[in-house]
């Protein structure tokens, strides 16, 4: 909402969620646990009141109005992670060679990708948990950041160049992201 030279967004936050802010670093505690993140920034305010949570600028100029934008979304991944989660669910594809995922402490590693030697690795982000079953693998977590970056880890894991991708489609995909909705 834009009131003569100012812009303000306010983000609701639901019943059994707690946010608090120490100097710059907002606090959210939710069922499935807590998330902090530094939001500094020379222009932009963050404000927690009753229930909700206010960014606001004055006299923005347009990296400023995106900045709004952007801490509006952290906060808002923020609130729906310690409430819902997020998961990315991956396929494993092969059609040449049987390719074998396992999770070993804090990496994935997979073993036989087009029939070579050495095991190929990806890393799981810390809060990060990962389960293979069969062909498919769930990264679960609090962080969309992190549960990203994990998945993009496992998926990175498994590109080569050289190939015709649409012959050789061997990899671990991301299929689904519990986020986003299909429509």
């Amino acid at each position: 909402m834009t009131i003569a030279g100012k812009i303000e967004s306010t983000i609701a936050v639901p019943d059994g969620v707690t946010a608090s802010m120490t100097g710059n670093t907002v606090t959210i505690r939710g069922p499935k646990g807590e998330l902090s993140r530094n939001f500094a920034h020379p222009s932009v305010n963050v404000a927690i009141g009753e229930g909700d949570i206010t960014v606001s600028c004055e006299y923005p100029r347009i990296k400023e109005k995106a900045m709004v934008g952007t801490f509006h979304a952290h906060l808002r991944n923020m609130i729906h992670g310690v409430t819902e989660g997020y998961t990315y669910q991956l396929k494993v594809v092969f059609s040449h060679f049987p390719m074998k995922v396992a999770v070993k402490g804090d990496k994935v590693e997979v073993n036989n990708y087009m029939g070579g030697h050495a095991p190929r690795y990806a890393d799981i982000a810390p809060g990060v948990t990962v389960k293979v079953s069969g062909a498919d693998v769930t990264v679960e977590g609090i962080d969309i950041e992190k549960v990203g970056q994990t998945a993009a880890n496992i998926e990175r894991a498994t590109s080569r160049g050289g190939f015709d991708k649409r012959i050789f489609q061997d990899g671990i995909y991301i299929v689904h992201k519990s986020h986003k909705v299909k429509e």
